[in-house]
């Protein structure tokens, strides 16, 4: 079944600089495309998005640049971006005019609590709606309620939620459960099936997975869910290969029709691909 990827990381250490890979020795290495062609292609990925690798700040709008030329299977890119600067109504104006540029995303799960519930954060976040462009949300389980209230406060803009909210697998359900139920009963934010083996720990199963993949879904329906590899952070916990046969394990028991929207077919809506 084809798969559209809308979570790749590419790292680049010759051209950008990468301040948080210092703290993550396992991922600091360069991560090309070409490598991740070469084992995506067996797999049913037929294209991929270029999620933003957090790169030094200056670094972003090159970035987005560079990776746009790399080709195929990349047919879009999830572009890094600074809500709370009063520069950004310029900066977004010159990214959007990059052809293939299909979202936005500021990293929050490292950042303070109250940064995006700056007036000029959600002001300037407001700027996407009327361009269409998705913001991918990315915050740790506790930071759930922070992120809704983004969400709450920009209802005209269309949010993702990356990698199930990050749950603490480890750690239980509870109380991630009750606020992914709450997040998804906003009609403008779906959630990314992605990153959840990064956190699954060394001896993960797809039962392991199960509950929270089918939580996910079951609250915002098939409708309202992507797929990412999230590569190559997914190594952390499994390779790109076991992380898509993991994904089909637990897709079993949905109507084809939802697999294919969840794989593909709600990726193209949303990212307009």
């Amino acid at each position: 079944m084809r798969i559209v990827d809308t979570h790749l990381h590419l790292v680049y250490p010759e051209r950008f600089a990468y301040p948080w890979l210092d703290g993550v020795p396992a991922l600091n290495k360069p991560h090309r495309l070409e490598d991740y062609r070469r084992e995506a292609a067996g797999l049913g990925i037929e294209a991929a998005l270029h999620m933003e690798v957090d790169v030094a700040e200056a670094e972003m709008e090159a970035e987005t640049r560079f990776v746009l030329g790399l080709g195929p299977p990349i047919v879009g890119a999830i572009a890094s971006c600074r809500p709370e600067h009063a520069g950004f109504p310029a900066f977004l104006e010159r990214v959007v005019a990059i052809p293939g540029v299909k979202g936005f995303r500021r990293i929050l799960h490292t950042s303070p609590d109250d940064l995006s519930g700056s007036a000029t954060f959600v002001h300037n976040l407001r700027r996407l709606a009327p361009l269409g462009l998705p913001f991918d949300l990315c915050v740790l389980a506790r930071q759930l309620a922070v992120g809704r209230a983004l969400v709450e406060a920009c209802p005209d803009v269309s949010f993702v939620l990356d990698h199930c909210g990050v749950p603490d697998i480890a750690g239980g359900l509870d109380p991630w459960r009750a606020e992914i139920a709450a997040m998804a009963r906003l009609p403008n934010v779906s959630v990314k099936l992605s990153g959840i083996v990064a956190y699954a720990g060394p001896d993960w199963t797809v039962e392991t997975l199960r509950p929270y993949a089918e939580h996910a879904i079951g609250s915002f329906g098939a409708d309202r869910v992507v797929w990412g590899s999230d590569a190559p952070v997914c190594t952390l916990g499994a390779s790109l290969t076991r992380w898509v046969e993991a994904t089909h394990a637990l897709l079993a028991g949905f109507p084809e029709t939802e697999k294919a929207a969840i794989l593909s077919g709600n990726a193209t809506r949303i990212y307009k691909l």
